[in-house]
């Protein structure tokens, strides 16, 4: 955990606090202490406070961070933590729909990266992303059959770069899958962003192909962000985990291609074997 600073007025100490907690999701009582330079005490009133604003939520020991709106956006990092065990499994079964010699789209997002580190070994890959992280994975795994395109733009909270740059470009290519993360999915508004230029650059990638992808945990479902990407029976695949309810299944079952579930806890005992 990086420095905050040691503010000495309790605004600007709670507009730290605040950005901090947004920014990686959730923070402990005794960091936020030790790196703001005052007492436990003082965190915890300050949290009482930001609370009661609206602003953070308050657990024992620490806080969360809110989000309530249709267009918060939480961080890369802040996602990143979040339902680790879901998305790999998620990941997992999405790599087995690459096949050797595609040339394929990954979107931004958490479990696209889980899903970019599973590819790293498929031969003869041509990747297209607007994902910093993404490009990374594949940076630091090379091989000299692949080819790696990371197209430019505006970057956003999750580490996507959006905007005309990224869809002048996407609407060039011609790719065998796509591969979306998103921020919700809702059986009315579909797949969801709260970002408007990220929802119109993963439009971009979902007429890029026939074959869209979508990597979205259980926690995904009935969450609507500011814009909509795709209709749900525009994804050929949906791939999840066995943490969505029933309705949610048939729901999904009735509109996309197919609908993968996956089990985390298997995946993590085949890894621990």
């Amino acid at each position: 955990m990086s420095k905050l600073g040691r503010p000495s007025l309790a605004r600007q100490r709670r507009e730290l606090i605040v950005s901090h907690v947004r920014r990686v999701g959730a923070a402990r009582v005794n960091e936020l202490a030790e790196q703001l330079g005052v007492s436990e005490m003082t965190v915890r009133r300050d949290l009482d406070a930001l609370d009661d604003a609206g602003l953070v939520v308050k657990v024992h020991g620490g806080a969360t961070a809110r989000y309530e709106h249709s267009a918060d956006e939480p961080g890369f990092e802040a996602k990143l933590r979040r339902n680790t065990p879901e998305k790999a499994a998620i990941a997992s079964s999405a790599a087995m729909l690459a096949e050797a010699g595609a040339a394929i789209g990954i979107t931004a997002g958490t479990t696209t990266v889980r899903l970019a580190a599973e590819l790293v070994s498929v031969p003869r890959l041509t990747v297209v992303t607007n994902s910093i992280p993404v490009a990374d994975v594949f940076h630091l795994n090379p091989r000299p059959d692949r080819t790696m395109i990371l197209v430019g733009g505006e970057r956003t909270p999750s580490d996507a770069l959006v905007g005309p740059v990224a869809v002048s470009s996407l609407r060039s290519f011609h790719l065998d899958a796509v591969f979306m993360g998103v921020h919700g999915v809702h059986e009315r508004s579909g797949f969801t962003t709260p970002n408007l230029l990220e929802a119109d650059t993963n439009r971009a990638f979902v007429e890029s192909t026939d074959q869209l992808v979508v990597l979205a945990d259980h926690t995904k479902w009935g969450v609507t962000g500011l814009a909509t990407i795709a209709r749900l029976d525009q994804a050929a695949v949906l791939v999840t985990d066995d943490g969505l309810d029933d309705h949610a299944q048939s729901v999904l079952a009735d509109h996309v291609g197919r609908l993968v579930i996956t089990n985390p806890d298997i995946l993590s005992d085949n890894r621990s074997a």
